[in-house]
């Protein structure tokens, strides 16, 4: 039976891979990952070649029985996602449930690495000894029962958001929030135009109404207790 290698790869910049990671993607015998054109950037970055197999939400029931079939045939199985780590925030919690529900005799080993969630905090200055991790917020329905969930929270909160809502999310956090909470916004982390804003929701809405330039990319939200 075949081994499915869970290996985190960089948020952004490409050297943050770690040697481990290099080791496994080169002795796998098939890639697992998102989307193939951001994949084959790392792999060529590192003079890697190696046949790529799509795993994603939309393909999901297809892409888990083509890994199945892989480690049925005792391939070694490395399991990517387009930036940080398999499972977080990403569908691959799904292909190791799927793994270990079908094949429990395979062997599923954790390569670690980077993660926009742990690098976030790193940097925030909250204390973040307690926190909760919201993952994406919902769209819809829920999205407000969460914000007066963090509200009434005594330990840090912290979800990803996209450039499309986050002067939305953080409008909503001003109205719900007492003043004195801090809110820190870690945008592109590890990339060129990496920045961190921290002050009041309030506060923070105010900056990016007055910079729409830095509106893009991917934000981490952190609500400090």
């Amino acid at each position: 039976m075949g081994t499915l290698s869970v290996v985190a790869t960089p948020i952004g910049n490409l050297g943050d891979i770690t040697l481990r990671a290099l080791e496994t993607l080169r002795t796998a015998d098939v890639i697992a990952c998102e989307d193939t054109r951001v994949t084959a950037k790392l792999l060529a970055r590192y003079e890697i070649e190696k046949p790529l197999v799509i795993f994603h939400a939309q393909n999901a029931r297809a892409g888990g029985a083509r890994v199945l079939g892989l480690l049925r045939e005792g391939k070694q199985v490395a399991l990517v996602t387009d930036a940080g780590t398999p499972g977080v925030s990403d569908p691959g919690s799904e292909l190791v449930a799927l793994v270990r529900r079908e094949l429990p005799e395979a062997r599923i080993e954790a390569i670690p690495g980077p993660a926009a969630l742990t690098a976030a905090l790193s940097i925030a200055g909250v204390p973040v000894a307690e926190f909760t991790f919201l993952g994406f917020l919902p769209h819809k329905k829920g999205r407000q029962t969460l914000f007066a969930e963090i509200a009434d929270a005594s330990r840090a909160y912290v979800f990803y958001e996209s450039p499309h809502r986050i002067e939305k999310a953080l409008a909503s956090l001003a109205e719900v929030l007492a003043p004195e909470r801090q809110v820190v916004v870690a945008r592109e982390l590890t990339k060129l135009h990496e920045s961190l804003i921290t002050g009041s929701a309030s506060e923070v809405a105010a900056y990016f109404a007055s910079h729409p330039d830095e509106i893009r990319g991917e934000f981490v939200v952190i609500v400090a207790p």
